[in-house]
């Protein structure tokens, strides 16, 4: 693990971060855990082992788990019908859409014609009730950044008679594995969250230049996508109380590198931990396989998608086209706005999570948590 540490302190020294944490577990044990730098902008509050950030998409690796383990409770599988648990959700076209397809944003449901605010939970149910699907169901990927949480939560509700997926979390998951992260944060934890530092303006990475070119057409996809619903938008709009006690399941997921490391670790194992079985292997199959894969309008890059989880796109001859995840074709996770990643290695029984505060312009992780991952093959 010491290539693993220098990439990290290495990030520090080249003046990339303001704040991070690194963690890996690896057979069921944690083999590295590092901290450094600043939790604060003006660099006066050192990051520490008690340190909690926002991950911003990361969040939906857990929350997509809590819906498929309240799914294997309740026999449903990727092939069930959304209506055949919330029946609301046919209406438009809808009601041959499963649950698998949702999953793996190819049901189209990447944005919400209707303007409602983030914070309006039912009234965002209720829209996409409405909602017509914005591309063919079936076809390849469409990112959801932000409805994709709220379908989450809407049929984790509903399987787990009326518990949010937020309190499922905490009950099933974060408890009985000590996990300190939330999606919703309790207000007494607040002092020991990291703030989100914007990015620098600077050169773009080419993979991000489809990207931010959509970004800027209020029209597009991406655009389209990344406001709907609306609100909480900005790093500084996260850096709220209200941003942090609220239940995002896509996008406000709130914790430490420790707990994420921890929590692949387990689905690397195979969805147990330390004598306890927190998930049937086929159900840990679902996160691994890919379900859909092509050019993404709204991520403007080729995806792939397993059951809630991203994977890395393959060539025709099933070689990787980029190895975010790392060199293992069974590596499955997920990345977070401006840099963040925590991924599963069932191959090498791994889990890893990288964490900062300073974001960087793009969607996927640049060099400075890539060079880790890299590190891991060392």
């Amino acid at each position: 693990m010491k290539a693993v540490e220098d990439a990290f302190r290495r990030n520090f020294e080249e003046g990339r971060e303001v704040g991070a944490a690194l963690c890996v577990y690896r057979d069921g044990e944690e083999v590295l855990s590092v901290h450094g730098g600043f939790r604060d902008a003006a660099r006066t509050l050192p990051w520490d082992e008690e340190t909690l950030v926002l991950v911003w998409s990361a969040t939906k690796g857990p929350a997509s788990a809590c819906l498929l383990h309240a799914m294997e409770k309740a026999d449903a599988d990727l092939e069930t019908p959304v209506a055949e648990f919330w029946p609301g959700f046919a209406a438009n076209g809808k009601e041959g859409i499963t649950i698998g397809h949702v999953m793996s944003h190819r049901a189209g449901l990447y944005a919400l014609d209707e303007s409602v605010d983030i914070l309006d939970r039912e009234g965002v149910e209720r829209a996409i009730e409405r909602q017509r699907p914005l591309l063919p169901v079936g076809e390849g990927p469409a990112y959801s950044p932000r409805v994709f949480g709220f379908f989450l939560d809407a049929m984790t509700r509903r399987l787990a008679h009326g518990e949010s997926l937020g309190d499922y979390w905490r009950r099933v998951f974060a408890e009985p594995m000590d996990l300190e992260f939330w999606i919703g944060l309790p207000e007494e934890f607040h002092p020991r969250v990291a703030s989100m530092i914007a990015p620098r303006a600077g050169e773009t990475a080419e993979a991000d230049r489809l990207f931010l070119a959509a970004f800027a057409d209020a029209n597009s996809p991406t655009r389209r996508s990344f406001e709907s619903p609306k609100g909480f938008r900005f790093a500084a709009e996260m850096n709220t109380a209200q941003a942090r006690s609220a239940s995002l399941p896509a996008t406000g997921g709130i914790g430490s590198a420790t707990a994420l490391a921890k929590f692949y670790a387990m689905l690397a194992n195979g969805g147990e931990w330390q004598g306890r079985r927190f998930f049937r292997e086929e159900t840990v199959a679902w996160m691994s396989t890919k379900l859909g894969q092509g050019f993404d309008p709204v991520l403007q890059r080729e995806t792939a998608f397993a059951a809630g989880f991203m994977v890395d796109p393959v060539d025709a001859n099933g070689n990787k086209m980029r190895e975010v995840l790392g060199a293992s074709l069974t590596a499955f996770g997920h990345a977070g706005a401006g840099g963040s990643l925590a991924f599963a290695d069932p191959e090498r029984k791994l889990g890893f999570a990288y964490v900062m505060n300073r974001m960087e312009l793009g969607v996927l992780p640049h060099e400075r948590c890539l060079s880790i991952v890299r590190a891991l093959d060392q």
